[in-house]
């Protein structure tokens, strides 16, 4: 049987139990750590390289959402928190789910369904594709034929995609972590949490506020890239 490997960040220890517990019906999932607090999970998410976490959002000193920031490498994610207010800024940061404690069995069924179901997509797409190559898209009544090279950007819509290429938009079913391991990493780079560009469109580059970057596209949209990604772009692309 595959197994997942899964960390369980909680700065309440009954609340990690009760993760464990809703865990232990489905033993592919392998608890491999827990953390109380961010710099804990950011330790152990770097040295386990799980597949899966399940999130607090309100800990000590950093938030959840803080803690992702930090990441390079950012495994599946499932919110568990207290507070339903926070559902959208999840979806936003491409979470896999939010569930809201005290945790319900049919619920968190559905949760895991969902896990499964994204890394089983992220199994089999571990080949990328070429920068010239055609891919058949989908949307609606409508089908594209097109080769990569005409995406400028993939923004994330909760589970799906919205491709844009000439003056054309689809969506796809493909979360943003599943098609950014399919596409060329020396034309496509992921400039926050929910955006992909294609650097062949970059027109502008102009430093933004808290050492972040700006992007202008030669097609005229403007977008901001993360301090983290603004990092790792600047060490990409610097001699």
């Amino acid at each position: 049987m595959k197994t997942y490997k899964t960390i369980i960040i909680d700065d309440e220890r009954l609340a990690r139990e009760e993760v464990k517990r809703s865990l232990s019906s489905f033993p592919e999932f392998e608890v491999v750590g827990e953390a109380a607090d961010a710099d804990s999970a950011i330790h152990l998410i770097r040295e386990e390289g799980p597949d899966l976490i399940f999130l607090d959002i309100h800990m000590p000193e950093k938030s959840g959402f803080d803690m992702l920031e930090e990441l390079t490498t950012v495994p599946e994610v499932v919110f568990t928190t207290a507070y339903d207010q926070y559902a959208v800024k999840a979806f936003e940061v491409n979470a896999l789910d939010y569930l809201v404690k005290p945790l319900r069995e049919e619920r968190f069924a559905k949760t895991i369904d969902k896990v499964r179901q994204e890394l089983a997509e992220k199994e089999n797409t571990n080949q990328s594709f070429l920068l010239d190559q055609k891919i058949f898209i989908k949307d609606g009544e409508h089908c594209y034929f097109i080769p990569l090279s005409q995406i400028r950007l993939i923004e994330s819509l909760d589970n799906y995609a919205r491709l844009y290429f000439g003056e054309h938009k689809a969506m796809i079913k493909r979360s943003l972590n599943i098609l950014e391991e399919k596409l060329d990493p020396q034309a496509f780079f992921r400039i926050n949490r929910s955006q992909i560009i294609n650097t062949q469109y970059i027109e502008q580059i102009h430093p933004y506020f808290k050492n972040k970057l700006q992007i202008v596209l030669s097609t005229g949209e403007t977008l901001e890239v993360s301090s983290r990604q603004s990092v790792k772009f600047r060490n990409r692309n610097s001699l």
